[in-house]
């Protein structure tokens, strides 16, 4: 349960701060990154903070293949990540916790 706990109180806590933002949002997502992207400063930021989506995404890929999984069974994932970065690992950490929970108490049980 351990395993879970972090992972599910930073999606839930970021998950709900990220709909809140955007609930009293002035402008689009779309056009917040545009006006993020003119500036180099702010650019740096974004451009970082994507390169961590992608080393993210292809993580979330590896780990799923590794567990056995399709590869169209990350792509909500991968999707979420492309949009809200840090949401869809934590989602994955989630789901990938309580499958391992599962999985253990099955295998417990036949024992």
């Amino acid at each position: 349960m351990k395993a879970i706990a972090l992972p599910f109180i930073a999606l839930i806590a970021f998950a709900g701060y990220t709909v809140s933002v955007m609930l009293q949002a002035e402008q689009s997502l779309i056009d917040f990154g545009i006006s993020l992207m003119s500036s180099p400063d702010t650019a740096q930021v974004v451009i970082d903070l994507y390169l961590l989506a992608v080393l993210a995404s292809i993580w979330i890929y590896r780990d799923a293949r590794k567990r056995g999984q399709s590869a169209l069974s990350v792509v909500p994932y991968l999707l979420i990540t492309a949009v809200f970065v840090s949401i869809g690992p934590l989602l994955y950490l989630v789901v990938r916790g309580f499958q391992d929970r599962k999985a253990l108490v099955a295998t417990t049980r036949q024992i």
